[in-house]
């Protein structure tokens, strides 16, 4: 795709992609060409989380994008950082899911919140990627609803006993570390719930039942379950109470990450699709010929070209540290529908071939549709964008 001039005058934008952005991308291809492509399938068939390539994405400075060099980061932006997570995005929606939520979400809350001993503690291991981080707020019965959460802890002298379980947790076997977000305070409070980091080996912290999923199925996704865990007080994130607030900001910051993620995702499927118009061959001539083909083609490129205008729009609004919520919203909502959509018009148009696994664009399709759920449905980013534009 194009995405080599990106303006908007109006906003003071400039989205001339950088030396650096473009430096960023040929490294990926480079190295998604020997360390991803050739295994994707294997790991998504047997649902493998490929520990090893994440620890060689660290030494790249991948597992870390946006933490400061000082702690061992790569310390780059968002307009970067969307760079990374759509170009592995093309490869592997799985591996591009993990990196996000590594970056945006376990790292990201320590980087925006922790402090000073937390950051020296925890960003140097999972911005090099000798630590695997995840982030705990879903629960069975609570996905949208979190303000309804039953994980709780209750205070015991200088530590927090925390019970309860947490549900579709990326890296929830793998992790090293958590952050976890348990209500500390009265049901529907915003200011009751607290951040705490948890080490994977801490008594009472364990692993529960991992997810046989549709998509991204090298991306593990599993179960947290606190038994009595027993925490100090230094582990918990800002102050108690402090974690609700803190996780709806997180979440801004998280749906860039997946309106990128969306954003390779569709870009890749429509790579395919243009590649394969133009080789396959039906009624003595290329299917690109066809005008339902390539009005397809073109409605697929014009609708990536616009999930890519919102998401670098919001990167830029989060690198000038603006209010973001709306623009990630949009952003997100978005990009993951074009993902699913581009995705299912590739299929459409592979036919057959479309629908089986030695062709890339079934896999573009399994995987695009949690992008319209994780992190907030589509529903939700309506909510968002809507309870914004009325206030």
């Amino acid at each position: 795709m194009s995405g080599e001039i990106l303006n908007d005058v109006s906003t003071g934008f400039d989205f001339h992609l950088t030396e650096n952005q473009k430096m960023i991308a040929d490294m990926i291809r480079k190295f998604g060409k020997e360390e991803i492509l050739p295994h994707l399938m294997h790991w998504d068939e047997e649902q493998i989380f490929p520990v090893d390539l994440f620890r060689k994405m660290g030494e790249l400075g991948l597992m870390g994008v946006l933490v400061p060099q000082e702690y061992g980061g790569a310390g780059l932006t968002y307009t970067e950082y969307v760079t990374v997570i759509s170009e592995i995005g093309k490869m592997c929606g799985a591996i591009g899911l993990s990196v996000a939520a590594h970056n945006s979400l376990c790292t990201g809350h320590i980087l925006q919140f922790g402090n000073e001993e937390q950051k020296r503690k925890y960003l140097p291991k999972l911005a090099t990627g000798q630590w695997i981080g995840a982030w705990g707020l879903t629960e069975a019965n609570t996905g949208s609803d979190a303000m309804r959460m039953k994980c709780v802890a209750r205070k015991e002298g200088d530590y927090w006993i925390i019970n309860g379980t947490k549900n579709w947790i990326t890296h929830g076997i793998s992790g090293d570390v958590v952050v976890v977000l348990v209500r500390t305070g009265e049901l529907l409070d915003s200011h009751g719930i607290t951040a705490f980091i948890v080490e994977r080996g801490t008594p009472g912290f364990r692993a529960g039942k991992k997810e046989n999923k549709l998509g991204m199925r090298a991306s593990e996704t599993a179960e947290l379950i606190f038994e009595n865990c027993k925490v100090h007080e230094s582990q918990i994130i800002g102050q108690p109470g402090e974690g609700f607030i803190q996780a709806m900001k997180v979440l801004d910051g998280g749906r860039i990450s997946i309106a990128a993620l969306s954003l390779g995702i569709a870009k890749g499927a429509l790579e395919a699709s243009v590649k394969y118009a133009k080789e396959r061959h039906q009624f003595g001539q290329p299917i690109a010929n066809f005008q339902a083909i390539a009005f397809k083609l073109a409605d697929m490129a014009t609708e990536v070209e616009a999930a890519e205008l919102l998401t670098f729009k919001a990167a830029d609004l989060k690198n000038k540290e603006e209010k973001v919520t709306r623009h990630s919203a949009f952003a997100k909502y978005y990009a993951s529908e074009v993902a699913v959509k581009v995705s299912t018009e590739a299929v459409q148009i592979f036919g057959g071939y479309g629908y089986t696994k030695d062709f890339p664009v079934e896999k573009y399709y399994r995987d695009s549709k949690l992008c319209t759920i994780g992190e907030g449905t589509s529903e939700i980013q309506k909510l968002v964008i809507a309870r914004d534009i009325l206030k």
